[in-house]
């Protein structure tokens, strides 16, 4: 019987050894030990959180809110360590997407076969 956890255990820790995952590992460090850093990312993602929050159940944000997202987000951007975190984040996401599009490919080929005529 196949285990499929066994091959994603092993995934996961060929993962915390790419470049990629040290690249952010060592960027969240950076930011740890800098408190206004940790303060301005705190602030962003509790705003990034409630906005999210919001959409979700459907509500509208409104201009004030949309406003402080984007002082929130430019702030945060502005701060050389977290900009750097958050590019690893994104070079990091990369590889996570590749990933999920490897693993649903299979699935996708079963559907192949079915379209209308």
């Amino acid at each position: 019987m196949i285990n499929i956890y066994n091959d994603l255990n092993k995934l996961e820790a060929t993962f915390r050894q790419t470049e990629e995952f040290k690249a952010l590992e060592a960027a969240i460090e950076d930011v740890k030990t800098d408190e206004s850093a940790v303060a301005l990312f705190s602030n962003f993602r509790k705003m990034q959180m409630t906005l999210q929050e919001k959409q979700q159940s459907g509500e509208e944000l409104n201009e004030d809110e949309l406003q402080y997202a984007q002082k929130t987000a430019q702030l945060a951007q502005q701060n050389e360590k977290i900009n750097k975190m958050l590019l690893a984040e994104m070079t990091l996401s990369a590889i996570i997407e590749e990933i999920n599009r490897v693993l649903v490919k299979p699935v996708q080929n079963l559907y192949d076969g079915i379209q209308e005529k």
